[in-house]
């Protein structure tokens, strides 16, 4: 939706208000043996080195119009990367000039948008659990942003970056900024939830629950695959190769360590 010029806010000076999306995303598999779990957290850390997030988040700086100044990345043993960009107002070009509606970004073709003053970071979390054959990797994306637009709109592009089980997403505005006659506005733009900014058939592939402050301008969102298939979280071979019992435990063991993830608390068996 574009406004016109009656419909914008008129701004005294610059936007100064901060807007801040964090995405967490959770993948989980199930490794029966030390050689598995050392092959999972080596095929993680190939997938997800920091030559291949930086990538990611530069073009998650394309999708919000910002520029790169400077890209710190590092690689970490036994595992792990992190990334990050500092970013001012870049040129934007062929993107509309407002996009304040609830939608989903784009995916990487497009530019939407100006940004100014911001940081846009990731850091991965390899792990596997010591006794219960459970590996997870983790990855934290942060996108902060300073100006008109909410990094929300980069959300569609990391979805589909990466193979997501669970996803926590948090977004928040902070400060403020004045209109020309000195009122001040705390948010800009109209949101009721997260979810708004998700594609409709991502949402119908996951379990969500919403939790907003409102008049604090907090919004959480918790997602979770609704379909599980064995296969898809086996490494190395399919299930198949185990015997029915087999599959019956190793399913009761992944399905618990993704509702303890999702829930945010350890759950008896």
């Amino acid at each position: 939706m574009k406004l016109t010029p009656e419909q914008r806010i008129q701004l005294h000076g610059f936007n100064n208000l901060t807007k801040s999306l964090s995405f967490n995303m959770y993948d989980v598999c199930y490794t029966r043996t030390k050689e598995e779990r050392k092959a999972y957290i080596a095929y993680i850390d190939e997938q997800y080195n920091s030559d291949r997030l930086t990538k990611i988040l530069n073009t998650v700086s394309d999708i919000i119009g910002a520029h790169v100044l400077n890209i710190a990345k590092q690689d970490y043993e036994p595992q792990g990367a992190s990334v990050t960009l500092l970013v001012s107002e870049g040129p934007v070009i062929g993107g509309p000039n407002e996009s304040f509606e609830e939608s989903p970004g784009p995916l990487p073709d497009s530019v939407v948008m100006h940004l100014d003053k911001s940081h846009i970071t990731v850091h991965t979390y390899p792990e596997y659990h010591p006794n219960e054959g459970i590996s997870t990797f983790r990855a934290d994306i942060d996108v902060s942003t300073c100006g008109e637009i909410s990094p929300l709109k980069a959300l569609n592009y990391l979805i589909h970056s990466f193979d997501t089980d669970i996803m926590t997403l948090d977004y928040r505005v902070r400060g403020f900024t004045r209109d020309i006659n000195g009122h001040k506005l705390f948010i800009d733009h109209d949101i009721n939830s997260i979810q708004n900014y998700i594609p409709k058939e991502e949402c119908l592939l996951y379990d969500m629950i919403d939790v907003n402050i409102y008049q604090e301008n907090v919004f959480h969102t918790k997602c979770k695959l609704k379909q599980f298939d064995l296969n898809n979280y086996l490494f190395g071979y399919t299930k198949d190769a185990l015997t029915k019992k087999e599959q019956e435990e190793i399913t009761h063991r992944l399905k618990t360590e993704m509702d303890e993830i999702f829930y945010g608390k350890n759950i008896r068996s």
